[in-house]
């Protein structure tokens, strides 16, 4: 299965969905229609229930490099209101999809991920990074606070020193450097990078897809509540894996000494 916008290619192959931003002349930069494109492709991802894992990519030498700046100044020039609503329309929704999605997403990280594009990729539950790949948030050197929940997700994985860091001196961090703060999960090389992202996506295709699914929604509720609102949650979300398919067939692989076959449901 592939479809196209123009500026986002969507695949599936078997169980795995791949969203590829395909600006490679501008570095996956965001104009309108790749942002739009983006949230569609997410979005479609996330409905589809014959999709159980999903790998954001970019085309060429660049995973993305934020917002188009071209765009943005002609529209600030011409005192459109555009720009000041992008935040709202397009790179919160695709953050809240990419972070919410009941499946998990891997960010394959081809060369510069900056800005918004970076954000993107803190956002997804796992981050491969090829060895040429950079990180830089680099919304202060053209005067802008942070956006597409950096300030939530940054810290979260790397601590609040870190990323207060990262975003004030907004220096680009390399594939290696990225690895030792724990930005990324691992560093391949760039040859192998989406050979490894499918590989990876395809085994958690093959998962418990409802138990990661709570997973992710259990952690990200404990982040903003106390210690017994998240144990309450999780009794919520153990009791309701404890009725799926999936379990029942687990215990019972269990049982017989064979692998688990899991269905998603």
């Amino acid at each position: 299965m592939e479809t196209s916008s123009g500026s986002v290619l969507y695949t599936r192959e078997g169980a795995v969905a791949t969203v590829t931003l395909n600006r490679p002349e501008s570095m996956n930069s965001l104009d309108t229609e790749a942002k739009e494109g983006l949230l569609g492709a997410l979005r479609a991802a996330a409905a589809d229930p014959d999709v159980r894992a999903v790998v954001l990519t970019g085309n060429g030498r660049g995973f993305c490099v934020g917002q188009d700046l071209k765009e943005h100044v002609e529209l600030i020039r011409a005192d459109d209101p555009a720009p000041l609503r992008t935040v709202s329309e397009h790179y919160n929704p695709i953050v809240l999809t990419i972070a919410g999605m009941p499946k998990p997403v891997i960010a394959a990280v081809n060369g510069m991920a900056a800005g918004a594009g970076a954000s993107f990729a803190f956002a997804a539950d796992f981050r491969i990074a090829g060895a040429g790949a950079k990180f830089l948030m680099a919304f202060a050197k053209i005067g802008l606070s942070v956006d597409s929940g950096a300030t939530w997700t940054l810290p979260r994985l790397i601590g609040h020193a870190k990323a207060v860091m990262l975003m004030l001196l907004a220096q680009p961090v390399d594939a290696a450097a990225a690895l030792e703060l724990g930005l990324v999960n691992e560093v391949v090389p760039d040859e192998e990078l989406q050979s490894r992202a499918a590989a990876l996506a395809a085994a958690l295709a093959a998962g418990p897809t409802l138990a990661y699914a709570a997973i992710k929604a259990a952690l990200a509720f404990s982040a903003s509540h106390d210690l017994a609102a998240s144990l309450a949650n999780e009794g919520q979300h153990m009791a309701s894996t404890g009725q799926s398919e999936d379990h029942k067939a687990a215990v019972q692989a269990f049982v017989d000494k064979s692998p688990p076959t899991f269905h998603g449901r």
